[in-house]
């Protein structure tokens, strides 16, 4: 009987592996941690490990500071501007991976190189653009400047995936008599579905995330999360707990959102990896 094979190597990649996961989870728990400290414990140098957590911090921003109505804000921007973001760029897609026709490569290109302006560049034209159709401070026009840089997202990534469909199926569809439109429906769309979630994600966090164009065209009614979380920040007094807890607090729907589609993530990150 062959004696087992040793491999101590793997020893020192489990080894590398778990300070890797704890150089990533770290900034998450000095997050939530800093949220559960009064100002003065967040402010002890060198830094308190064991203290008592108090939920002072979240109960200001949510019935004091009113962070609760920005993140309704988020909430509506961020599930619109997917929706749109995924209803108007898969179908799109999807014609990009299966027809040819006149100017497909430069309307490919065109979709890509909209991730390519520095949002910085557009954030005074979009401003003057919002105060004169009046859509400042409006849930649309969030979603709509939103709706610019995600449908790319999906553009791009669904494309991909159709296109790693077998054309055969579609064949063999239209010989049964299905329509485009249900064989798009019925059959690459499912299995397109890793794809989709990922690009979903993907336009979720960038909508949930945004700070420079929800400062400026929602200052008021419709002001997000992460716009709140700004205005904590007043001359020399930094509120650490209040800015910890607000941050807690845009963390978790993320978090909730790719665990609910963490099947489908999984599988579409890894996509094109086997062949």
């Amino acid at each position: 009987m062959a004696a087992p094979v040793r491999r101590p190597h793997l020893w020192a990649e489990g080894l590398l592996l778990l300070l890797i996961g704890l150089f990533c989870v770290f900034p998450f728990y000095w997050m939530v941690t800093t949220s559960l400290k009064t100002q003065v414990v967040a402010l002890e140098s060198p830094p308190v490990w064991w203290f008592t957590p108090t939920l002072a911090n979240y109960w200001e921003v949510l019935f004091v500071d009113r962070v609760g109505p920005a993140l309704i804000n988020s909430i509506i921007v961020a599930v619109c501007t997917t929706a749109l973001a995924v209803g108007l760029g898969t179908p799109a897609a999807y014609a990009l991976a299966r027809f040819e026709f006149r100017g497909k490569r430069d309307l490919w290109f065109w979709f890509i190189t909209n991730r390519f302006v520095s949002p910085v560049v557009l954030a005074f034209p979009v401003f003057l653009i919002a105060r004169e159709v009046g859509l400042r401070d409006t849930h649309l026009a969030l979603i709509l400047m939103y709706l610019t840089f995600t449908l790319p997202i999906v553009i791009w990534i669904c494309t991909d995936q159709f296109r790693s469909i077998p054309y055969e199926l579609d064949e063999a569809a239209m010989l049964e008599g299905a329509s485009q439109w249900r064989i798009f429906r019925s059959i690459c769309l499912p299995l397109a579905m890793p794809g989709v979630a990922v690009s979903s994600i993907l336009s979720f966090i960038f909508s949930w995330n945004e700070l420079l164009f929800a400062y400026i065209l929602a200052p008021k009614a419709a002001k997000t999360a992460p716009a709140m979380a700004v205005t904590f920040m007043e001359g020399y007094d930094v509120p650490y707990g209040k800015i910890m807890a607000t941050a807690t607090l845009i963390v978790v729907p993320v978090l909730i959102f790719a665990l609910l589609a963490s099947k489908h993530l999984v599988r579409g990150l890894t996509m094109g990896a086997v062949k």
